[in-house]
């Protein structure tokens, strides 16, 4: 579905992404995984528009789209929640959602939006009791929410989530992710930048690590969750993963995956 090749992109003079390969299927969580300024962002801008493509190219259902307009991207049905959620705090929830639709607005008209805002809300029951008040006075957890069913209006085939369990607590997190992985089985293909490595790897078909602007390791979820290197620099499990020999740093990455597990039900088999 989304196919990455060469991609090179950065700010002004300053160089983020150099020669970035990737690529997404329809029905698949990729996880990019990274510490904070390795390029994640850049590149879920870089993909949704945002940000210019300088070299390479970026193809969405066999079409090259890296020189189309952020709108044009929209309606191919690529959708990005942004780190920070972003909503505007002096509007009514309803009036973000609408946000969410609005380059659709023409085909929808008013009674198509009201019935992609019911939609949405059956996901997150919470917003549909706060339609009508200030998205300003929502908790950290349920603007969260709102974002992602800002993104979910148009009704996207890919969605593009960037750190969407910043500042959640595990409990949110939780439900945030089952709802990531949930949004996976009804076909969606999502490309998840996460600073959250563990809960990413747990529940990802695929992940890649991103270290100063280029693709540094790939495999499957589970594998990359296993190794001793990604253990050791970004899931905080410390130097006794570094030796593979070690039985006891074996056994910790095995609990670790079954603690996952039990909190996403199905993680176990991502990537399988």
């Amino acid at each position: 579905m989304l196919e990455i090749s060469n991609l090179s992109a950065g700010y002004g003079e300053a160089a983020v992404l150099h020669g970035i390969e990737l690529s997404v299927a329809k029905g698949e969580i990729v996880a990019l995984i990274g510490a904070n300024g390795a390029g994640k962002t850049t590149l879920a801008k870089t993909i949704s528009g945002l940000l210019p493509a300088r070299t390479g190219e970026i193809r969405f259902e066999g079409a090259r789209i890296d020189r189309l307009r952020p709108r044009e991207r929209v309606l191919l049905g690529i959708a990005q929640v942004p780190e920070g959620r972003q909503i505007i705090a002096g509007l009514t929830v309803a009036d973000n959602l609408a946000l969410g639709a609005y380059a659709r607005h023409r085909s929808l008209g008013e009674a198509g939006i009201k019935a992609r805002m019911d939609e949405v809300c059956r996901l997150f029951p919470v917003l549909s009791e706060r339609l009508l008040g200030s998205a300003g006075n929502l908790s950290g957890g349920q603007q969260q929410m709102l974002a992602i069913a800002r993104a979910l209006m148009i009704r996207p085939t890919l969605l593009l989530l960037d750190e969407p369990s910043l500042g959640l607590s595990p409990t949110l997190v939780g439900e945030i992710f089952r709802l990531i992985q949930r949004l996976r089985s009804e076909g969606m293909a999502i490309l998840l930048s996460e600073q959250n490595a563990r809960m990413s790897l747990a529940i990802a078909d695929r992940a890649y690590v991103v270290e100063m602007g280029r693709i540094a390791m790939k495999g499957a979820g589970q594998e990359l969750l296993g190794r001793p290197e990604i253990a050791e620099r970004y899931l905080g499990v410390g130097q006794a993963v570094s030796d593979q020999h070690d039985r006891r740093a074996e056994d910790r990455r095995a609990r670790l995956a079954a603690g996952l597990a039990r909190i996403l039900p199905g993680a176990g088999s991502a990537g399988g």
